[in-house]
């Protein structure tokens, strides 16, 4: 057992989505979230520039005392993954993408058309076709650069968010007969009234919800669970503490024991 808290990042605000998820199967848990609002979008920016921003959050996370670090970002996991784990042997690290893809393996049938939309960095790294090769799913992607940071601008449910979606998905979902969408990016969920407002037959599977069960797991194999004694306390870091990310805060479900703090020193 371990009390220590659970470090969370992402680019920026989207890796808030997954927060919900998590205190739903981690009712005990404190989380350090970072979010580096400040230099986002990571998805289109060059891949050793990903592993330097990430390496000094997971830095900080670190320093904060956690116990295990969560990659809520598929352009990180994507990227960084590997380099994170040699750098910080101490901490284990569980990415986003891997929990998606399973999520993808159990739940579509084979034959089945699944659509993936993610971030330039996350699409051009093959790595949902790689681990999803033998599952029998016919599996298209789709790079959507504007969708982050119209999402980090609070531009979400607006006709400029919805001619977005179309000019990406209209003829991507139609040439491929899509019928189920992997969001393959922490932003995306925040936008899935949009998409399905567009198609509404449209199968969504959001890889925010799809982490937790695999930051549970981990925790239990290494016998890092919070053994209930001290109440959850959560803190959010931004190196950016803008308007939309204070927002996004108050629209996920945290503990009754939160903060909120800016973070600038890389």
């Amino acid at each position: 057992m371990d009390n220590r808290p659970i470090g969370i990042f992402d680019s920026g605000l989207g890796g808030l989505t997954c927060i919900p998820a998590l205190r739903s199967a981690l009712p005990n848990e404190s989380f350090v979230y970072f979010g580096d609002t400040a230099r986002t979008p990571y998805g289109s920016k060059d891949p050793e520039t990903i592993r330097e921003f990430s390496g000094q959050i997971a830095a900080f996370l670190v320093s904060q005392n956690v116990k295990m670090i969560a990659i809520a970002c598929n352009t990180v996991s994507s990227t960084c993954l590997l380099s994170l784990r040699e750098r910080f042997p101490g901490i284990p690290f569980v990415g986003i993408i891997e929990p998606a893809a399973k999520a993808i393996r159990e739940t579509c049938r084979p034959g089945e058309s699944v659509g993936v939309i993610g971030t330039k960095a996350t699409i051009a790294s093959n790595i949902y076709p790689k681990l999803l090769a033998g599952s029998g799913v016919r599996l298209s992607q789709k790079a959507c650069p504007a969708f982050v940071p119209l999402i980090e601008e609070g531009l979400d449910d607006t006709d400029i968010m919805r001619l977005t979606v179309r000019h990406y998905l209209d003829g991507f979902l139609a040439e491929n007969a899509i019928e189920t969408l992997l969001l393959a990016c922490t932003h995306y969920p925040l936008i899935t009234d949009d998409i399905l407002a567009l198609y509404p037959s449209l199968r969504i599977v959001n890889s925010s919800e799809t982490i937790a069960g695999d930051v549970r797991a981990e925790l239990e194999r290494l016998d890092l669970l919070a053994d209930g004694t001290v109440p959850p306390k959560d803190a959010f870091y931004a190196s950016d503490l803008s308007e939309n990310f204070l927002n996004m805060i108050n629209r996920i479900s945290v503990s009754s024991d939160f903060r909120v703090a800016f973070h600038h020193g890389f």
